[in-house]
């Protein structure tokens, strides 16, 4: 009986290690200016990060019950150009999702020809290293009206909460399927 005793409780021991180590999720948030929270120089709006997407999303997932971590990689003004060339520091080992915000910087910068080979070369090699792709894209679709800073190009933080609702499922989603 003993022995029956001890173990059920390894059992449900490593269980509830399996369950909780299934729920730990690494995610970078890879992106420009509405990334990162704010912007730099003329169109300088947006939100501190503590108040960008990457951090509320992380709030959400805790409160969810998922050991998440969220790193924001968002750099004002990058480009897909510039993510890619610093993706692998960006993006360390261990990462499991990458959420993809390219943004417009490429066309505002005369480089939109390159933005789609960026990202698909962005998705291959995240792909090759086992690592979920979410593409955060047509922001003003996903965030209601009002959410704009006066800029016109940024986010404030209700901008910044429809993203996190937004991108929580599809994190949980990709998170389930590691």
């Amino acid at each position: 009986m003993r022995k029956w005793i001890g173990a059920a409780v390894v059992g449900v021991a490593l269980f509830a290690y399996g369950a909780q180590a299934a729920h730990d999720v690494r995610i970078v948030a890879l992106g420009a200016s509405n990334t990162s929270g704010s912007g730099l120089g003329r169109t300088s709006g947006g939100v501190p990060s503590s108040q960008a997407y990457p951090a509320q999303l992380e709030a959400l997932l805790r409160a969810r019950g998922i050991h998440a971590h969220v790193t924001n990689a968002g750099v004002p003004g990058d480009t897909t150009g510039g993510m890619l060339s610093r993706l692998d520091s960006a993006v360390p080992n261990g990462t499991s999702i990458v959420i993809l915000q390219p943004g417009g910087n490429d066309a505002r910068r005369g480089q939109g020809g390159a933005r789609q080979g960026n990202i698909s070369e962005i998705r291959r090699r995240l792909s090759a290293r086992h690592i979920k792709v979410i593409i955060l894209g047509h922001l003003g679709q996903i965030a209601p009206r009002g959410t704009r800073d006066p800029d016109g190009q940024h986010f404030n933080a209700r901008g910044h909460a429809a993203f996190a609702a937004w991108l929580a499922p599809k994190v949980i989603a990709a998170a389930r399927t590691r």
